[in-house]
């Protein structure tokens, strides 16, 4: 089977670190991958489409230097290939129009605060997770153990 991946994006190490670990228990089936801005996360989604593999989450920040969050998901939107990648806004300083913009231009899956409770990410990406394997038709058994059991049975149905 085909990598599945979660992008992470912050400019801020230390946020970066927190958003990775609380995700590390998706790690035995899916690779959680970092970037510190727009344009390394646009590069290594690349990467990865190249390699035959797949960008399933973005998560990522909105006030960075260069491109906003925004400005990214309006970019991965746009992009075909990402046509099913599922998206987060995961901020702490985002205005209301940066909020706006997201839910409605960028058309965003989740919209969470900083600081965000891990549990509650955790949860998030699972559901997106799901919701992206079987939108792709892709064989959910391998990785049935990170998926969210709720958002997989009752699409299945």
């Amino acid at each position: 089977m085909n990598t599945i991946n979660i992008i992470c994006v912050d400019d801020q190490p230390e946020v970066l670190d927190s958003v990775m670990r609380d995700l590390r228990p998706l790690s035995p089936c899916v690779r959680v991958e970092d970037a510190s801005g727009a344009e390394d996360c646009l590069k290594l989604m690349d990467q990865i489409h190249n390699n035959g593999d797949y960008v399933a989450l973005v998560i990522t920040d909105q006030v960075m230097p260069g491109s906003h969050g925004t400005d990214l998901l309006t970019e991965i939107r746009a992009d075909k290939r990402f046509a099913h990648t599922r998206c987060v806004m995961l901020t702490g300083q985002a205005t209301h129009s940066d909020t706006l913009n997201a839910i409605n231009e960028c058309h965003v899956d989740n919209y969470l605060e900083k600081p965000w409770k891990s549990e509650k990410l955790l949860e998030i990406a699972k559901r997106l997770l799901t919701l992206y394997i079987l939108d792709n038709g892709l064989d959910y058994r391998p990785i049935m153990s990170v998926l969210d059991p709720v958002t997989l049975f009752s699409k299945l149905r």
